[in-house]
């Protein structure tokens, strides 16, 4: 009947199985996990969008957020757990039902979300993935977990380990060959008793950091310790403000403002200097660096080798008032073609990510100890077509947003080699220290080289690692 109020249908169910309704949260957090997985999405790229299209309330969206993180930067653990839990290596789970294991398992043993719900709707997951049999199999593994404690669960990790390495990878979520690679970077500095703070830290949710560009926008209280021009994002999606100062006020990391900042402002500027920032995708330094340039009467140009980040680079520098041209070039035959012409330049690596993998935690699980090779030797080609760049007296700032040896102290010692008497190494602590607003507590490294690493656990901030180059 057309006037008659409808009745809502019942959700569907299966035989003996929960309804088929998953509150929104779950939702978001299950599609982006599986994104990641098979897509290779970004979830700090997805997340947002996800949100942004299921219409979540804040409440909402923030469950979406730490489910979707907490999910990730915990998988190795609960990948164990389910192991032991199902009998079965979880190479053998559909990959659709592994995600929603996974999901489950960490609202189980590390929220306080109700157990019930998290079982039947992770359930209602795996069935949708891979229909009612994998449900079967999911409430089975999903009930064993719930009935053991967090800490049981890390002692049965722990037995069933077959090293210290890997008891500790398993326990902390990360893949055993960058436990270790971590250690040995925090023994250069003779910290390698500090590890098991730097692995918790990267299981941590940091704190939303925001740069106001300087002469640009002014930071607001409350301040971050060190950056001069860092301040913690309000409550909330920081993307408002960004939107209301049109980009002059951006989420930066701490860590990449003081490095841009160190080669900025090292030693006085002359007006026309040349700067070039190398590899300037997705452009958060490169803003920073024209915003500054600006200031000084300096010229930046900037290089980005892929379109689609190139992209990025141009839409970060909207912010700024002034041209920078943006190539679209391999770094290397650019820097080469103007030898002699910059006298700054900014030389951001690719490379593995370890330095930031509480913010792009699905990083850890993609890298593989073999990557490091290929791009410890593009960072020093990098580094060394900067170099011959410079124009005399120019300065290069070396910086990776990872503190893996092979990828910094090795790469620096390696062009300093080659280049011989015609570069001397600038102290990077002391470069750092001069632009911070608090004293910044660097290390030491044992081979001597003046660089400097920045570490989640003690700064908190990304693991950025910074060398400074003069041409003589």
């Amino acid at each position: 009947m057309s006037g008659a109020r409808r009745r809502a249908p019942h959700p569907r169910r299966g035989r003996g199985d929960a309804p088929e309704v998953v509150q929104a949260s779950r939702e978001v957090a299950f599609r982006v996990l599986r994104a990641v997985e098979s897509d290779d999405a970004y979830a700090n790229l997805l997340l947002p969008a996800e949100i942004e299209r299921a219409g979540l309330s804040a409440g909402d969206a923030a469950l979406a957020t730490e489910l979707t993180y907490g999910t990730l930067r915990g998988r190795g653990m609960y990948d164990a757990i389910i192991e032991l839990a199902s009998g079965r290596e979880v190479s053998a789970i559909d990959a659709g039902v592994l995600d929603a294991l996974r999901l489950g398992a960490h609202q189980l043993l590390a929220t306080r979300v109700a157990s019930h719900a998290a079982v039947n709707e992770a359930v209602v997951l795996a069935r949708r993935a891979s229909g009612r049999g994998a449900a079967g199999f999911a409430n089975a593994v999903l009930r064993r977990i719930s009935r053991d404690t967090p800490g049981e669960w890390h002692d049965a990790i722990v037995a069933a380990a077959r090293s210290d390495d890997e008891a500790l990878g398993r326990t902390t979520s990360h893949p055993v060959w960058i436990v270790r690679a971590l250690r040995r970077s925090l023994a250069a500095e003779g910290r390698a008793d500090e590890l098991d703070e730097l692995l918790a830290a990267d299981n941590s949710s940091p704190a939303v950091t925001m740069a106001a560009l300087p002469d640009l926008a002014e930071p607001v209280p409350p301040r971050t310790p060190f950056s001069p021009i860092g301040f913690r994002a309000p409550a909330g999606d920081p993307e408002g403000l960004v939107r209301a100062s049109r980009g002059a006020q951006r989420v930066q990391d701490e860590g990449s403002q003081l490095v841009a900042l160190a080669l900025a402002r090292l030693d006085p500027v002359h007006v026309g200097e040349r700067w070039l920032d190398l590899c300037a995708g997705p452009g958060g330094k490169t803003a920073l660096l024209a915003a500054e340039a600006r200031t000084v009467g300096a010229h930046l140009e900037a290089n980005e080798v892929v379109p689609a980040r190139a992209g990025l680079v141009r839409r970060a520098l909207e912010a700024v008032p002034g041209d920078v041209p943006v190539h679209e070039r391999d770094g290397r035959e650019l820097a080469r073609e103007n030898a002699g012409e910059f006298d700054r330049i900014l030389v951001d690596a690719p490379c593995t990510g370890l330095g930031a993998l509480r913010r792009r935690p699905e990083a850890r699980w993609r890298k593989r100890p073999d990557d490091v090779g290929g791009l410890a030797a593009l960072q020093e080609e990098l580094l060394d077509a900067a170099v011959e760049a410079l124009a005399p007296g120019g300065i290069v700032a070396y910086v990776t947003c990872s503190p893996h040896l092979a990828e910094t102290s090795a790469v620096v010692r390696t062009v300093v080699e080659r280049r011989g008497d015609a570069v001397e190494m600038l102290d990077a602590p002391a470069a750092l220290q001069a632009v911070s607003r608090e004293r910044l507590e660097l290390g030491t490294r044992d081979e001597g080289l003046p660089v400097a690493q920045l570490w989640p656990h003690r700064h908190g901030t990304d693991a950025m690692f910074l060398a400074l180059l003069r041409r003589r």
